[in-house]
């Protein structure tokens, strides 16, 4: 349970100036995520349209709130 709430905000920010991303150390991670999609047959989809129109029903829904 967090107490002091500013506190760690404070340390999340510091921690966050302190680690820089890492272009390349992002990209390896990147790739190995895309080559294990691939390997599970997850990409390339077999039709990219496929549920296209239960997407466009759910965004009509949304907008219309």
């Amino acid at each position: 349970m967090i107490k002091n709430k500013i506190l760690l905000e404070q340390f999340e920010q510091e921690l966050v100036k302190k680690n820089r991303p890492d272009y390349h150390q992002n990209m390896e991670i990147f790739e190995g995520m895309y080559k294990e999609a691939v390997y599970l047959k997850a990409i390339p989809l077999k039709d990219p349209l496929d549920g296209l129109e239960v997407d466009i029903k759910i965004a009509r829904v949304i907008n219309s709130v």
